[in-house]
C-alpha cells in the first residue's frame, strides 16, 4: 500500500487530478483529501501500480481504465428510505408546502446508483404528488447513472429497504413498487416516467432549472470547503423562493457564506427552507 502520509503522493495526487481534469474533464480538485487519498491508493493497488505517478501514466493512455477508476473517486453508498426519520420529516413538514404548488421539480444532486430517486418518486406518489412531479436526479458517474436508471437492486437488499420505508411514514406496502425475478427487484417503469437521469457535475456545472425541492445527502462530505460553498451556492440559486433543501446527517449550513439564505426547519434532519 502506498504512503499517503509522503511529500512524494501529495505531489502525485496534485498531477493526477490536474491530468484527470485535463484528459477527461473531470475534477476532482476540489475533493477532501484526506478521502481522495485513501481511495486513490486502494486504486493504485488494485491496478497494481506501485505509485501515483504509474496510476497516472496507465489512466493517461488505458481510456478503458477511467470508468473503472472513477468507481474508486466517487463513493456509491446509498440505500432505499436511507435514514428513514429524513423522509418522514418530508411527508410532515415539506410535503404540505409542497401540496400547494400545481407542478413541481424536484433535484436530487449526486443520486448515485439511485436509491433516493426512486425513494422520493415513492414517497411523491404514496402522497399524491407524482403525478405533477418531475424529478432530476444527476451525479458525474455514467455507470452509476446507469444502474440508477436500470433500477434494478439486488432481493436480499429489498428487508432492509422495506424496514427503512416502514419507518419513513409509508402509507403502502414497498411491494406494491417492485417486481423480484431472478435475484433481482425491478422497481415500477411507471414511477420511471417521472425521472430524468442525468450527468452533471457540482464541481463544474451550472443551474439547470428551477425547482421546489433540492435534495443533496451525503455529498458535501467528499468536498473541500471551497467546493461545498461552490455547491451551495448553485443549490441556494436552484432553489424558488421558500424552496426545501436536504442534506444528509453529518452536512449543515453552519459557518456557510450560504446560512443567511435559508431557514432550518428540522435540523436534526437536515432539512432547510430558503428564506
Amino acid at each position: 500500500m502506498l504512503d499517503v502520509a509522503s511529500k512524494d503522493f501529495d505531489i502525485e495526487l496534485r498531477l493526477l487530478l490536474e491530468a484527470l481534469y485535463l484528459k477527461y474533464h473531470y475534477d476532482f480538485r476540489g475533493y477532501a483529501v484526506s478521502s481522495l487519498k485513501r481511495r486513490l491508493a486502494q486504486a493504485a493497488d488494485r491496478f497494481d501500480c506501485a505509485t501515483l505517478s504509474q496510476l497516472q501514466d496507465r489512466v493517461l493512455h488505458e481510456p478503458a481504465l477511467f470508468p473503472a477508476l472513477l468507481d474508486y473517486l466517487t463513493v456509491q453508498v446509498s440505500e432505499l428510505f436511507r435514514d428513514p426519520s429524513y423522509y418522514r420529516t418530508l411527508r410532515e413538514h415539506v410535503v404540505p408546502v409542497l401540496r400547494t404548488y400545481p407542478s413541481l421539480k424536484v433535484w436530487i444532486a449526486g443520486c448515485s446508483t439511485g436509491e433516493e430517486a426512486w425513494s422520493l418518486a415513492i414517497l411523491l406518489r404514496e402522497e399524491g404528488l407524482l403525478e405533477r412531479t418531475l424529478i432530476y436526479a444527476t451525479d458525474i458517474n455514467p455507470t452509476a447513472l446507469q444502474r440508477a436508471e436500470a433500477g434494478v437492486y439486488a432481493v436480499d437488499r429489498i428487508a432492509s429497504f422495506t424496514q427503512n420505508h416502514r419507518l419513513s411514514g409509508a402509507r403502502t406496502s414497498l411491494s406494491d413498487y417492485y417486481t423480484a425475478a431472478y435475484g433481482g427487484a425491478v422497481f415500477d417503469r411507471s414511477l420511471k416516467g417521472h425521472i430524468v437521469f442525468s450527468d452533471h457535475s457540482l464541481a463544474t456545472d451550472s443551474v439547470f432549472a428551477e425547482v421546489q425541492l433540492l435534495s443533496c445527502r451525503n455529498v458535501l462530505i467528499y468536498f473541500s470547503r471551497e467546493l461545498q460553498e461552490r455547491a451551495l451556492g448553485l443549490f441556494a440559486e436552484s432553489l424558488c423562493h421558500k424552496g426545501f433543501l436536504g442534506l444528509g446527517a453529518r452536512e449543515s449550513l453552519r459557518f456557510s457564506s450560504h446560512e443567511a439564505a435559508f431557514t432550518p426547519v428540522v435540523p436534526e434532519d437536515r432539512i432547510f427552507q430558503k428564506r
